[in-house]
């Protein structure tokens, strides 16, 4: 893991959206992001938000049987790849991975921490875990009655950049 420069806590959707939107703003051509999370972290829900912002139009949904997903109708062209799939690394180079990251859009990669050793140092990572503390211990949201237990924990989201 590299060093983490902020901690930001994710307490909702509209949170996920506001940092998602806020980050796509700041993204530039060449720009690599990685999210390394459990399944249902919200790595794909993130993905959704920096999209919109970066103008993209069309539904974004995890790549995870294509791998790679490209949409180039925003103000920048984002290729959303989703590893969990592969086997190894290796399986990058047969889909030309070099073309996408050093190109002139913007990557994302799911479960970027199988492919680690290919990722450039320049490379943004987010590292998503769930908040330790459970749903009703010490200050903050009140949950919802019902509400599935993941659906109920804070996120929390450890970047290097």
């Amino acid at each position: 893991m590299k060093e983490i420069k902020r901690e930001i806590r994710i307490n909702s959707e509209y949170e996920t959206r506001q940092f998602g939107e806020a980050l796509a703003r700041e993204l530039k051509p060449g720009d690599i992001l990685a999210l390394v999370g459990d399944l249902g972290t919200g790595k794909t829900t993130l993905t959704k938000y920096i999209a919109r912002e970066l103008g993209i139009m069309q539904a974004i949904t995890s790549p995870t049987f294509t791998i790679i997903c490209e949409y180039t109708d925003g103000r920048l062209p984002l290729y959303h790849f989703d590893v969990y799939r592969l086997n190894s690394a290796d399986e990058m180079l047969e889909l030309g991975y070099e073309e996408y990251f050093f190109g002139d859009g913007v990557c994302i990669i799911e479960w970027a921490d199988k492919i680690e050793e290919l990722l450039p140092e320049n490379t943004k990572t987010i590292y998503i875990t769930y908040d330790e503390k459970k749903p009703g211990e010490g200050p903050g949201r009140d949950y919802a009655k019902g509400a599935a237990p993941d659906a109920q924990q804070s996120r929390v989201y450890r970047c290097d950049f």
